[in-house]
């Protein structure tokens, strides 16, 4: 990788980071795998081919900040969408753009993965580095949470895999063969680094897709899985995590190290990264206060559900806490969940194990699909809510009324 003296965003700190990642004889720039794509930009643009089924993308790793909704501002670990930079050595640029993007461009959650079944997808890490935390040299990996890998060496798992060190870049593939919902995690001394905000939204649609299925009166053309007779038939679908931060332990990795993990105790419950009420802003989240990460955003996915009077929405959520199960229910309206942990909820004999109910409790690591269904007769403006059930979880740290909770909208 080849750097410029050009960096006046961040000052000298900027400057002395990026002279530690000086090129030595022989080192290659960023490395981006992308079938048909010759400039490294994860995408196809003028005069190249994008081969059926294939999708690419190109991830940062590195550091950053968020805004709770108090107002506070977090120090996070966390993953930047680089797509569409280019790497490759097309003067004068040579990657360095990469870098300036990723460098304190860590978003929570992280840039969301939207997958087809039979896909084949190549998704590139890049570790640019810890720019608050020089001293750091953490490596970083991306796991596919719940993917059956059937190569190890893409797992993300250090110690059956690779981990990417700062200045290099590895290409995943993952040849997509399994609908649901999944979630997605840097596996390096994972506590620590999820905790900080390594987590994002995976999911994946079925092949059935595209098929029009009539059930309960109404055709559907989409679905969360191959179901067959249409019941899992959807018009919208919307992606929610759990996550939770302990202010102090954040705290504590922005000036020295990180608290002992037995002291966790989060205080700023979250949904896809925020805070009640900034769980229902349907827009990215301004940049942090004092131009901490040079003006980039870093909560660009809203948690606010939209739908209109008849209309079935699926609720995609997932939760990668580290430190407790939290339940989520609905007050208004019921939830029929229809898969756990990306799978269909169906018996051997083919009998449906679907349930009602308005409450779902999860634990790290594990996934729900759960379709509500707007009443007919709704008014617009109508306001139900998904919300934890664990009240103490209602705030943002000291500041009640907030937390983990959202809005289903009638519209």
């Amino acid at each position: 990788m080849t750097t410029k003296r050009r960096y006046s965003l961040m000052g000298a700190t900027l400057g002395g980071f990026l002279a530690m990642l000086a090129p030595l004889p022989g080192y290659a720039a960023i490395n981006v795998q992308c079938p048909g794509d010759t400039n490294g930009s994860a995408t196809w643009d003028a005069g190249e081919v994008q081969p059926p089924n294939t999708k690419c993308m190109h991830l940062g790793a590195g550091d950053g900040f968020i805004t709770m909704a108090d107002g506070a501002t977090q120090y996070i670990f966390g993953f930047s969408d680089l797509t569409g930079l280019v790497t490759k050595p097309v003067p004068p640029d040579t990657g360095d753009d990469v870098m300036m993007e990723g460098m304190l461009g860590a978003s929570f959650p992280a840039p969301p993965i939207m997958l087809d079944e039979g896909d084949e997808f190549y998704l590139t890490l890049t570790n640019v580095g810890m720019m608050m935390r020089p001293d750091l040299f953490d490596p970083h990996s991306v796991h596919y949470h719940g993917f059956p890998e059937a190569a190890p060496i893409f797992d993300g798992v250090p110690d059956a895999s690779i981990s990417i060190n700062m200045g290099s870049s590895l290409t995943y593939y993952y040849k997509i063969n399994d609908p649901g919902t999944y979630m997605y995690h840097c596996h390096v001394e994972a506590t620590e680094h999820m905790q900080m905000g390594m987590l994002g939204n995976l999911y994946v649609r079925p092949v059935q897709d595209g098929t029009t299925y009539t059930y309960g009166g109404r055709d559907y053309t989409k679905f969360a899985y191959n179901d067959g007779d249409g019941s899992t038939g959807y018009d919208k679908d919307y992606p929610i995590q759990i996550g939770s931060m302990d202010s102090a332990f954040h705290n504590a990795s922005l000036t020295v190290q990180p608290l002992p993990f037995a002291l966790m105790e989060d205080d700023y419950p979250m949904l896809n990264g925020r805070g009640y009420p900034d769980t229902v802003n349907p827009a990215a989240l301004p940049p942090p206060a004092g131009n901490v990460n040079g003006g980039k955003a870093s909560q660009k996915e809203s948690s606010l559900i939209e739908a209109a009077p008849g209309e079935r929405v699926l609720l995609r959520i997932s939760n990668l806490n580290v430190t407790r199960f939290y339940t989520l229910a609905t007050l208004g309206v019921d939830m029929t969940v229809v898969g756990m942990n990306a799978k269909l909820l169906r018996g051997p004999d083919g009998k449906d194990l679907y349930y009602k109910t308005n409450s779902v409790t999860l634990g790290g690591g594990e996934s729900v699909d759960a379709i509500i269904e707007i009443p007919v007769d709704a008014a617009a403006g109508t306001k139900y809510f998904l919300y934890t059930t664990n009240l103490n979880y209602l705030s943002n740290n000291t500041e009640p009324f907030g937390g983990m909770m959202t809005e289903i909208r009638v519209n």
